[in-house]
């Protein structure tokens, strides 16, 4: 339980996908103009990766495996994920038109978002066991989700104090998020 606990924390804090390894770049600097958009796109973001996670390790140990033909995973699991985008981006638009007109563009870019691929490579590279898959499946995005909706308050407050005009919009983001980034650095410590 304390390996798992260790993961978890390792992953939403120490390896943040955003902060240390500078993957999901796309919907970080795009969706993070407003909380709730980035608290949508967390939500969609966490479920994609662990539905798409499950699926993958799924047909990876029981179909490709079992058949010699590994080689085949990128692809399998592209596929799958692209489908999962496609399921999700049809849930949100009936459940919520709202999330789905903020979002915009962002929400079928998750397909392309290189976390989510990103996951499902890792957990069969790593050769996780099905607990271990699932904790690091839901850590993932789950520090994902933490980092956009920082980075999305930050950048609400941004929008209302006296920027100079040179650093207005993307270069003061990515200097909050240069600084954010040098800020959980600092947690490597804590596990």
């Amino acid at each position: 339980m304390t390996e798992l606990f260790t993961m978890f924390i390792t992953a939403v804090l120490i390896n943040n996908v955003i902060l240390s390894q500078f993957l999901g770049m796309c919907p970080f600097m795009g969706v993070s103009k407003k909380a709730s958009s980035a608290i949508g796109m967390g939500v969609a973001v966490i479920f994609v990766i662990v539905v798409a996670s499950i699926v993958t390790y799924g047909i990876y140990y029981l179909v490709l495996d079992p058949l010699g033909i590994t080689y085949m995973d990128l692809l399998t699991f592209i596929l799958v994920i692209a489908s999962l985008v496609q399921l999700t981006e049809m849930i949100i638009k009936k459940s919520s038109p709202a999330l789905y007109r903020s979002l915009g563009v962002y929400l079928p870019l998750i397909t392309t978002n290189c976390v989510v691929l990103n996951v499902a490579l890792e957990n069969i590279k790593q050769g996780y066991n099905f607990v271990e898959m699932l904790t690091y499946s839901i850590a993932i995005p789950v520090g994902f989700t933490l980092v956009l909706y920082i980075f999305a308050t930050i950048r609400e407050r941004l929008d209302a104090a006296k920027t100079p005009a040179a650093f207005k919009g993307n270069p003061i983001a990515l200097i909050v998020a240069g600084i954010m980034a040098i800020a959980f650095s600092g947690l490597a410590g804590l596990v």
